[in-house]
C-alpha cells in the first residue's frame, strides 16, 4: 500500500446470506484488510450513504471508495439505488460496481447508462468468485486511485521549490 493511502472501505449491498458469506470468506483469504461494510437492501444501502439512523457515526460507518451492488435486492432494487447515488453531488465520486447474477444486455446497459463505473456476473464457482474479487479489489482499490489535489511546486534555479504568485512575485 502506497504511503499516505488509508486501507479503502468497500460497501456491500447484497440480500443473499450465502453470497455475503462467500464475499466475507474471498476477502479473508486474499489476506485483505479492507474494511467490509454489508447492507442488505435497497433502502438500507441508501440509509447508509446518507449517514441516517443506526449508520449516522462515519467513524464507525465511514463512506465507501468502493460499492459493490447487487440489481436485485429487496425494498429498492439495484436500479433505483444507483440512480438515486448518481442523483447526490456528494457522492458522484464513489465507484460502483454492479455484481449480479443477470447477464441480460437491458440490465447491463441500464446500469451504465445510471453511471455504474463496471458489471460484472458473479461467478458460480468459489475459486472463480475469489480471483474475480482479487481482481476487483486490485483494480478499484490501487490502480484507480484519485490523484493527489497537491500541485507540484515548481524548482528556482537553485533547485528549491518555490510557489509563483499571479504578480510574477516570488
Amino acid at each position: 500500500m502506497p504511503m499516505g493511502f488509508e486501507e479503502p472501505v468497500i460497501l456491500l449491498a447484497e440480500d443473499s446470506e450465502d453470497d455475503v458469506f462467500i464475499f466475507r470468506r474471498a476477502f479473508a483469504e486474499a489476506g485483505y484488510q479492507t474494511a467490509l461494510q454489508v447492507v442488505r437492501h435497497g433502502e438500507e444501502a441508501i440509509a447508509y450513504l446518507k449517514g441516517e439512523g443506526k449508520y449516522s457515526n462515519r467513524a464507525e460507518y465511514p463512506l465507501p471508495s468502493l460499492f459493490l451492488l447487487d440489481l436485485k435486492m429487496p425494498r429498492k432494487n439495484g436500479f433505483d439505488v444507483l440512480e438515486w447515488i448518481r442523483g447526490e453531488p456528494s457522492l458522484r465520486g464513489i465507484l460502483v460496481v454492479v455484481l449480479t447474477t443477470s447477464e441480460r444486455v437491458e440490465d447491463i446497459n441500464r446500469a451504465y447508462k445510471l453511471g455504474a463505473n463496471s458489471f460484472l456476473t458473479k461467478p458460480i464457482n468459489f475459486s472463480e468468485f475469489r480471483d474475480m474479487l482479487n481482481s476487483l479489489h486490485t483494480y478499484w482499490t490501487t490502480f484507480n486511485r484519485s490523484p493527489s489535489s497537491e500541485r507540484p511546486r515548481e524548482k528556482d534555479g537553485n533547485g528549491n521549490g518555490s510557489q509563483h504568485h499571479a504578480n510574477g512575485a516570488a
